[in-house]
């Protein structure tokens, strides 16, 4: 059953969300991929933001490691945090896990109004107001992203996971 809310757990272990990203991007670092998936999973189970929502997010979000948009791989943000046009081309963090975190951070913002569990890396976390407004996905269009269409996207993502592989 495909998630709808932000928060909660994640199925996919990380050899089901590596195989899904490298199903679609052949051509990506496989050592980097593994590390990536695993960092989604550790900082997502922290916040209890659930990690196949998130992992889903970065795939749309960073065309499955392609990018292609404003944002690039040496920025480390795997969600398109502050990419707005030329001019704000979006977030830089110093590496991956710091990116992964950011995400995870702002993601939780949008699904709860709970206290972050670890030390604050969004930049952009404070101007989420309030806290807990779009705890489903569906409720990230218009809001994480001017897309009206952005919440079923990620959900096509989520379905295109969970029927390529069953969870453990």
């Amino acid at each position: 059953m495909v998630p709808e809310y932000i928060m909660g757990t994640g199925v996919m272990n990380a050899e089901r969300l590596r195989a899904f990203l490298v199903s679609s991007n052949p051509d990506a670092d496989p050592v980097f991929v593994q590390e990536l998936v695993g960092m989604y999973i550790e900082e997502a189970s922290i916040e209890n933001v659930n990690h196949d929502v998130a992992f889903s997010q970065m795939c749309l979000e960073t065309g499955f490691l392609k990018y292609g948009n404003l944002v690039t791989p040496d920025m480390n943000n795997f969600c398109g945090l502050g990419s707005i046009d030329a001019e704000h081309i979006g977030e830089r963090f110093p590496d991956p896990r710091t990116g992964v975190r950011a995400h995870i951070q702002h993601l939780k913002a949008y699904g709860t109004d709970e206290p972050l569990k670890q030390e604050l890396v969004d930049p952009r976390y404070k101007w989420v107001t309030p806290k807990g407004k779009a705890p489903d996905i569906m409720g990230l269009a218009g809001k994480w992203a001017i897309d009206p269409q952005y919440g079923e996207k990620i959900t096509l993502l989520l379905r295109r996971l969970y029927e390529s592989s069953t969870p453990d």
